[in-house]
């Protein structure tokens, strides 16, 4: 059943959920009907009934946040699980050896969606999360994916705009033709090395991650110091990746 309008009960479900973020966990049911562009009235009326599904929920302060069902859910059927199982035990030893933020991201389009990652206190800064997206130009994850994504996304992203993440990190590579040879590189090398693309004291370092076939389907990352000693955690990044590509290709 359609609205008068001609908008779908579900395209509104879907424009109430994606207004929750890692920024906005948590928003007054005002803020979800301005962000969805929705009156609130009606708003409020789906709100109430996917609360009753679980699917969303209200804390103690009536805002309302994604509720542990919807989540139960994603996590249960989430095509990235059998990856993040296969990746988990050489993350970990990964972690255990670097000491800082470890990470595995995925391609979506002309993004990297970091599906997993590990911290340790005192590790240096790392801007990524669970479930966070940033660009693909401008992390070490997204610079393997894009090196290793079909020709069109490619020439997608070439073609602009590139921007750094931040106006503070000049070193992201921003021109076309140093982007290209630096893909380029990457398919060469089999790794990248992004010293202060995101945080001037920090460097991103990649591998790929290959599945079946040999197609590369992740990229295994380190978030460390940006020192002469980062591009030192390539081998034991490489030797991670080949552990959890011979999981990925045996089953």
């Amino acid at each position: 059943m359609k609205p008068s309008h001609g908008e779908s009960v579900v395209s509104r479900v879907v424009r109430i959920v994606e207004t929750f973020g890692s920024e906005t966990p948590a928003l007054r049911v005002s803020d979800v009907a301005r962000r969805a562009g929705l009156h609130v009235a009606t708003a409020s009326r789906l709100i109430d009934e996917l609360s009753r599904h679980g699917w969303l929920e209200r804390d103690d302060d009536r805002r309302v946040r994604i509720g542990v069902r919807l989540w139960e859910l994603a996590s249960r059927a989430s095509p990235t699980l059998g990856l993040r199982e296969a990746a988990m035990p050489f993350m970990e030893d990964l972690h255990a050896v670097v000491g800082h933020h470890t990470q595995l991201g995925v391609r979506q389009d002309r993004e990297v969606l970091f599906v997993e990652r590990l911290s340790a206190p005192g590790a240096v800064l790392n801007i990524t999360r669970v479930a966070g997206r940033l660009p693909l130009h401008v992390s070490s994850s997204g610079l393997v994916l894009l090196a290793h994504a079909p020709a069109e996304v490619q020439e997608e992203v070439l073609a602009g705009p590139l921007k750094p993440q931040t106006e503070h990190t000049p070193a992201t590579v921003t021109d076309p033709a140093r982007l290209r040879r630096l893909l380029a590189g990457i398919r060469r090398d089999g790794y990248v090395v992004c010293p202060g693309f995101i945080d001037e004291e920090t460097a991103g370092v990649a591998v790929p991650v290959r599945g079946p076939g040999e197609q590369v389907v992740a990229a295994l990352s380190v978030i460390v110091p940006n020192d002469r000693h980062a591009r030192t955690q390539v081998p034991a990044l490489r030797a991670a990746a080949r552990g959890v590509s011979r999981v990925m290709s045996s089953h």
